[in-house]
């Protein structure tokens, strides 16, 4: 068995697990950051929930969320409630790319990127609750009692 066939059972979930926290921490900060606030600014993107009916106002709550979100989920601070806090926003840019198309290429952008990171925030959520279960589940370290 090589060295790969006996780690990755031990390590490679933790790994693939760590990854995905983190692609979708990065996605998070930059899109709030780099989009809305230098790309856009938020006059412009608060500009922009206004055109499509939403409170302009929002548009200072959905930058806040995604950048914060981001940075909670990159330094790993409760990162399942934190991905699923992010689902009401993820669900309101699918609404807004709903009728736009499947590719995100289209004008306006489609709705498969929207899916595609609800999934995301989804697996990321319930990986978190689970390697939180199986840590409690696990006795603490020096607390095994021994009998001669």
């Amino acid at each position: 068995m090589s060295f790969i066939e006996r780690t990755l059972p031990e390590h490679g979930q933790a790994a693939a697990a760590a990854l995905l926290r983190i692609s979708l921490g990065v996605m998070y900060l930059t899109h709030g950051v780099v989009l809305k606030l230098m790309t856009f600014g938020l006059a412009g993107t608060a500009g922009y929930f206004a055109s499509i009916g939403l409170p302009a106002g929002l548009a200072y709550v959905v930058f806040a969320a995604e950048a914060a979100a981001g940075v909670l989920l990159l330094a790993n601070v409760a990162t399942g409630w934190v991905a699923l806090a992010l689902l009401p926003i993820l669900g309101g840019a699918f609404w807004v790319h709903a009728g736009n198309g499947w590719v995100f290429s289209n004008a306006g952008g489609g709705w498969e990127y929207p899916l595609f990171l609800i999934v995301v925030s989804v697996v990321v959520a319930l990986q978190a609750f689970a390697t939180r279960s199986a840590a409690a589940r696990r006795p603490a370290l020096g607390s095994a009692v021994q009998t001669a």
